[in-house]
């Protein structure tokens, strides 16, 4: 790829979105040479499943476990330890497009309302503001700033809203060049959340450290019921580790991935690097892409992997490079609690599309106003 095709106007839009030339031309070097594909996504060496015992259950709030993991979290969220991290940078394609979060859920409240309003009940419910940073990608970036103004931040106050901008990269061509569409535009995305670490610590990360911050709970703007839980923020602290990851039961039909065992190292693999031959539903927990973060894992880089990822745009074939936030299970002390993904304390129910939205927005709503998540509440 010539990088000096781009014109000096193209350079000049592209540079307030972190879009690093020197790492396109890089990652377009690997893919042409076959050093980046979907053959080098897969792990090559052993992979085994979990041991029994090693993932345990979200223990109940009335047990002695939990008992002191709730009396752990609500300390956390009292002394204003704890913040939200929402990951918002997809785009509503399979809704007809625009930015996901600013999706109507029910009377006008978005995903990202579900999301602050949580977070303004939790910081009245212990006395402590509760920050949401809210990592957006260049093509959500301007609509949930427009978002948050047209509904006054949802009642919580402004400056514990944080939108920030991952990096951006642009697309290739299954050739290896760069890819444009039919105008001639140039074809830009965020290329996953494998940039966390990077983006928080170039735009939040002092602010959190100015808050005394202990826990950041990440996750997925479209997964509602992930809400800010002082029981499952204890057993992260009580954990002693640096990162928590939930999942779920897999039900057997899940395409995404799970905890496996990689090279003696329990870590989050995503179904695209097994084997064609490994059988999914013999994983019994699914990643539900939902985790806590101690500050510390801020203070580091780490070697996650750029992966190929095939996308049609423009009914054209387009190549992507990205990187996975789960990917940092294999770098830093990593626990996993199995959360519910059904009933009153369902955690995890992302929606991908109207239809899924439609038939699940009842159980959402109302699993969120019995957890005092929100309240009769219209914008």
């Amino acid at each position: 790829m010539n990088l000096m095709a781009l014109t000096l106007d193209e350079e000049q839009w592209l540079a307030p979105y972190f879009f690093d030339s020197v790492l396109q031309e890089q990652l377009a070097v690997e893919f042409r040479a076959g050093r980046l594909s979907a053959d080098t996504n897969r792990i090559r060496g052993r992979i085994r499943l979990p041991d029994d015992g090693t993932i345990g259950d979200l223990p109940s709030p009335t047990s002695a476990r939990g008992l002191e993991a709730v009396a752990a979290g609500a300390n956390i969220a009292s002394r204003g330890e704890l913040a939200l991290l929402v990951l918002n940078g997809g785009m509503a394609t399979r809704f007809g497009g625009g930015a996901k979060g600013v999706v109507p859920v029910d009377h006008g409240v978005s995903f990202l309302g579900l999301k602050i309003i949580g977070a303004r009940l939790l910081s009245e419910r212990y006395g402590a503001g509760v920050p949401v940073y809210l990592m957006n990608s260049m093509a959500t970036h301007a609509a949930t700033l427009a978002h948050l103004e047209e509904y006054a931040y949802f009642g919580h106050d402004p400056s514990l809203v944080r939108p920030f901008l991952q990096n951006t990269l642009l697309r290739l061509t299954p050739e290896g060049g760069l890819f444009r569409h039919a105008d001639g535009r140039l074809s830009p995305y965020g290329p996953g959340h494998g940039d966390i670490i990077e983006a928080v610590v170039r735009s939040v990360r002092a602010d959190m450290e100015s808050r005394g911050t202990q826990v950041v709970q990440v996750s997925n703007v479209d997964n509602a019921l992930a809400t800010p839980d002082p029981l499952l923020v204890g057993v992260h602290v009580l954990s002693g580790v640096e990162m928590t990851v939930e999942v779920v039961p897999n039900t057997g039909a899940d395409t995404g991935g799970g905890p496996l065992v990689v090279g003696g190292r329990l870590q989050i693999v995503e179904g695209f690097r097994l084997p064609g031959s490994f059988d999914m539903s013999s994983l019994s927990d699914f990643n539900a892409n939902t985790f806590c973060l101690a500050p510390s894992c801020f203070d580091r880089t780490y070697p996650l992997s750029w992966f190929v990822v095939h996308k049609t745009v423009d009914h054209c074939d387009a190549i992507q490079l990205e990187r996975l936030a789960g990917q940092l299970s294999a770098f830093v002390p990593t626990a996993y609690c199995r959360v519910p993904r059904g009933g009153a304390g369902c955690r995890f129910s992302p929606i991908k599309d109207r239809e899924t939205l439609q038939a699940e927005k009842g159980r959402i709503i109302s699993t969120l106003r019995t957890r005092g998540f929100l309240p009769e509440y219209r914008p």
